[in-house]
């Protein structure tokens, strides 16, 4: 049986992690570095840094605060926001991340998707979708949920993985920042519609809603944010609970 990850998530603007509900209401979380070194101690399984202001300010990554924040990490780092095009995923595979999260850029040119597939492997290429329910479907938003793109978030989920894409970071803008758990009918057909990784992310609250993101929603990995930035639950409580309820986790 696979063991299903665990996964802290830094949302980085202006050199800060930060917190939001449904992707805005923006409040200071602390500071990234010390953050990534408490996760890598506390035994997460990965870990996530989102600069999310990159692509809406049409700027680069802040090259800085990931090689500040990979330096000090023993555990895989995914770095995603304001990559545009294939010389932004090289200078953050040598920066010191495994894996580069790309939203905006796949959607505007499908392209860069296939071609970094082929150059690094698509196991460093992870494509985040992230989605919004429309009616009795989800549509995929880019610039930082900030533009709707008339895409269906499960037909482009399906089409990522076709160009070469190794994981999905599927966030339902619905229920980010909400605590009431995940979009759990998202999840789960995205994660049956493809055979790639899915990382279910926004809304995590309770200990419950990253069960319920395995069992009911087929993920295979748990992004949260706000439990672990505030102090609600730390990783190796969530895991030991997993564990008790019968799901495969690495300690």
């Amino acid at each position: 049986m696979l063991t299903k990850r665990i996964i802290p998530c830094l949302d980085v603007d202006c050199g800060r992690v930060v917190k939001g509900t449904k992707f805005i209401n923006i409040k200071d979380a602390g500071n990234p570095v010390e953050l990534a070194i408490e996760y890598n101690k506390q035994g997460a399984d990965e870990l996530v840094f989102l600069d999310i202001t990159a692509s809406h300010e049409n700027r680069g990554i802040m090259k800085m605060v990931v090689e500040a924040v990979a330096k000090r990490l023993f555990i895989p780092l995914t770095v995603g926001g304001g990559i545009r095009k294939i010389e932004d995923i090289r200078m953050m595979l040598n920066a010191g991340a495994e894996k580069v999260s790309i939203n905006t850029a796949a959607i505007e040119n499908p392209n860069i998707v296939t071609i970094a597939s082929r150059k690094y492997g698509s196991q460093c290429v992870v494509v985040a979708i992230d989605a919004r329910k429309n009616g009795n479907s989800w549509e995929a938003y880019s610039y930082g949920g900030r533009k709707s793109t008339g895409l269906s978030a499960i037909e482009w989920a399906k089409r990522v993985e076709k160009l070469g894409a190794g994981e999905i970071l599927l966030t339902s803008m619905d229920m980010d920042g909400t605590k009431q758990g995940y979009d759990l009918e998202l999840t789960r057909m995205i994660s049956e519609a493809i055979k790639i990784p899915v990382i279910a992310s926004g809304g995590v609250g309770e200990l419950k809603h990253i069960l319920e993101g395995f069992t009911i929603g087929k993920a295979d990995a748990a992004l949260a944010a706000s439990i672990f930035h505030y102090g609600k639950y730390n990783v190796k409580e969530i895991k030991n609970y997993l564990k008790k309820n019968g799901i495969c986790v690495r300690f």
